[in-house]
């Protein structure tokens, strides 16, 4: 996936909600870590895939691709905070052997890792196996990145209605 016009336009949303609430001093990398671990568990919730329990089905595609590009857009604003928004791509070379439930419990242990070691190693691990899992419910990369415009563009008119 080709990454610098992503970084692009997550760059400039950060600078705006960090201007408009007033957070340009504030060191956000554990509440961006935070909310990217929420935004998982939502997908997750819309993937229905731990739901053991419950015969209902996922929610539909277009749904789980909106619950999927709000992970990318915290993947992204960590990036650059971490001052990795210079990689130009993140490729994923092999299919992911793991069922969608493993693929979220790894996803939650490669942020609590890059938490705890901001390399870019541990940063292209937790996109890498998010990609992966983008693949494992059968999104492209251009299903991701028109997504990932389309929900930027909302995030700006939401930061402007006062959301």
């Amino acid at each position: 996936m080709k990454l610098q016009n992503l970084f692009e336009m997550q760059k400039s949303l950060d600078h705006h909600i960090e201007e408009k609430h007033n957070l340009t001093s504030d060191d956000l990398f554990d509440r961006k870590v935070l909310a990217l671990l929420v935004e998982i568990g939502e997908l997750a919730n819309e993937t229905r895939c731990f739901k053991f329990w419950s015969l209902k089905e996922s929610n539909s595609k277009d749904v789980i691709l909106e619950e999927f590009v709000d992970g990318i857009h915290f993947i992204l604003s960590l990036g650059i905070e971490s001052g990795y928004n210079h990689l130009k791509e993140i490729n994923i070379e092999r299919s992911p052997e793991t069922s969608l439930s493993d693929q979220f419990l790894k996803i939650y242990e490669l942020i609590t890792t890059f938490r705890l070691n901001r390399s870019i190693e541990n940063y292209k691990l937790v996109f890498e196996s998010y990609l992966l899992l983008a693949n494992q419910l059968g999104f492209t990369d251009g299903d991701i990145e028109r997504a990932y415009v389309s929900k930027n563009e909302v995030n700006y008119k939401r930061q402007q209605e006062g959301y």
